[in-house]
């Protein structure tokens, strides 16, 4: 019997359906079996039309990995500013700030030029659609932004000299720390809706970690932002900057694992080529960084290696996993296998809106 392709593109047999030759009184063998339990179905084959990809690759470039690691840094730093001015730790609070603005401004350059131009992302703010993580993430990074810079500019009036400043000037130091806080509340969204953007995608190897990639990246951008202020910071005041790069770094490499698992065949590109080279890369340094993080309280030497260790990771965390599902997409096995187990357990191909 000649195989046949079903519409997922997987090549079937069914020997069950016919008799075995030689056999008595027209008994079948069992479906699959051969002598000594061996079975007789080849394994299965994925095809697709040509040759071609099932899904298309996504039309970014490195500019968007760009924008998850810088965008995750400056999230983080606001969290990491807002609490070292509630404990009285002004340089730590400075340097924080000063960072999240830097980050954010990186991010949004590289954010406008894959958009082609700046109208395009003014654009999204006409609507709200709190379906599309698009939409979500564009008011969200608004809402962060301007309470950022804020605080930012307050850092910088604060370092002016002379002590008669202009009333506008004295104002916007006073809302400073207001604004700082308010930076801090909107920066976990901000560290998240990334991965959420990512997974909401087609793009097998993103979709398939939907779950754990948020824990991920929230994880890269508190170990990632930590190790800046390791660097930045005096050790008096970096404690804070240690803890938070030592909890960021554990729970990412904890939470890229377990994504690891739960992500079957789709996890495979996580491993090979461009991509696997990065996340190899990633847990190195994050891991490495983790460490030192624990000895960076004796030593400005070490804590700047760990913390320029802790931030390489992160970068190296967002364009692995990116680069992991640009090659998911061009691979017609990471959308074919997974739907044919998905029908094999009698789950939905795709989800469906009720």
């Amino acid at each position: 019997m000649s195989p046949k392709v079903g519409r997922e593109g997987l090549e079937r047999t069914d020997p069950g359906r016919e008799a075995a030759p030689g056999s008595k009184g027209g008994r079948r063998r069992r479906p699959g079996k051969g002598k000594g339990g061996r079975s007789m179905v080849p394994p299965a084959e994925f095809t697709s039309y040509y040759g071609r990809p099932v899904v298309k690759p996504s039309p970014w470039e490195a500019d968007i990995p760009a924008y998850l690691f810088s965008g995750g840094l400056a999230a983080g730093s606001s969290l990491l500013a807002a609490g070292a001015d509630l404990t009285g730790r002004p340089s730590l609070r400075r340097t924080s700030r000063l960072t999240a603005l830097g980050a954010l401004g990186f991010s949004m350059v590289a954010l406008v030029h894959d958009l082609g131009r700046p109208a395009r992302f003014l654009n999204m703010l006409r609507t709200v659609k709190l379906t599309s993580p698009m939409s979500v993430g564009t008011w969200i990074l608004s809402t962060y932004g301007p309470f950022a810079g804020m605080a930012a500019a307050a850092e910088v009036v604060g370092m002016l000299p002379g002590r008669r400043l202009p009333a506008p000037l004295r104002l916007l130091q006073r809302l400073g720390g207001p604004a700082g806080l308010v930076a801090g509340l909107t920066a976990p969204p901000v560290a998240s809706y990334t991965a959420v953007l990512l997974s909401d995608t087609a793009t097998p190897s993103w979709h398939a970690a939907y779950k754990e990639l948020p824990f991920v990246f929230v994880g890269s951008a508190a170990a990632a932002s930590g190790g800046m202020g390791m660097i930045a910071a005096p050790l008096a005041e970096a404690g804070p900057a240690r803890r938070m790069a030592l909890v960021g770094a554990v729970g990412e490499l904890a939470m890229e694992q377990q994504m690891e698992r739960s992500m079957g065949i789709a996890a495979e590109p996580l491993h090979e080529g461009k991509a696997g080279k990065y996340i190899r890369a990633a847990k190195v340094l994050t891991a490495g960084g983790a460490v030192g993080s624990l000895l960076a309280g004796r030593s400005r030497t070490v804590a700047v290696i760990s913390g320029a260790a802790l931030l390489a990771g992160s970068a190296c965390t967002r364009f692995g996993v990116f680069e992991a599902g640009q090659a998911s997409a061009r691979d017609p096995k990471y959308t074919v296998v997974p739907q044919r187990e998905r029908l094999d357990r009698g789950e939905p191909v795709r989800y469906q809106s009720s």
